[in-house]
Order: structure tokens, then C-alpha cells, then sequence
């Protein structure tokens, strides 16, 4: 499977984890959840992550953003003397321009 397939997989099982009524659903959910994303793990050879610096001007626009690079398992981080509304995050391109900015925007 590529990339695109794998992460609109992701996707729909997200939908699922988020409708789910019952724990055991969850449970299964979350299961593909992480098959799905040791998959796209093992697609990082063929698109090495690139380090993106993202600036906000506000602080929502900012906890929105991190919470969304947690959702996809992506630590941030800032340097230091860096701003509080900037993100750092390192990243394959392609993720950022199919998925993360998408789903931010």
C-alpha cells in the first residue's frame, strides 16, 4: 500500500475511535490505529523527515497545532529563546502537505 492509501485508512479509523460506543470498539480502533501508523513508520526510508518551524500569533492556533502533531504521535519542541506560539517539529514533507496542514487548516 503507499502512503496516501494508508493515511486516508487512518483517517476512517479515526472517524470509528471517535464514534465509538462501546470500549470494545475503542479497543479495536485502536488497535488498527496502531497498525496503521507502524505502517506509515516503516514508509520514513522512502521520505526522510525535514525539520518545519511553524510560528502562530495566537496561543489557540497554537494548542490546536500541537494537539493535532500529538494525535499523529509528532513530539514538538522549541528551542530555546524561542517563542512560546512557535512550533518545531521534524516531519516527512509529504505527511505536512497531505495530512497535518490539511487538517489544520
Amino acid at each position: 500500500m503507499n502512503e496516501a492509501t494508508l493515511i486516508e485508512k487512518l483517517l476512517k479509523i479515526e472517524a470509528l475511535f471517535a464514534g465509538a460506543a462501546t470500549e470494545g470498539e475503542r479497543a479495536s480502533a485502536g488497535l488498527a490505529r496502531q497498525r496503521i501508523l507502524s505502517r506509515l513508520a516503516e514508509l520514513i526510508p522512502e521520505d526522510p523527515p525535514v525539520e518545519y518551524k511553524f510560528t502562530f500569533r495566537d496561543m489557540w492556533s497554537h494548542k490546536v497545532f500541537v494537539t493535532l502533531l500529538r494525535r499523529y504521535g509528532l513530539k514538538p519542541y522549541r528551542y530555546h529563546a524561542q517563542r512560546y506560539t512557535t512550533v518545531m517539529v521534524q516531519v516527512p514533507k509529504r505527511f505536512v502537505d497531505e495530512t497535518l496542514w490539511p487538517g489544520f487548516v
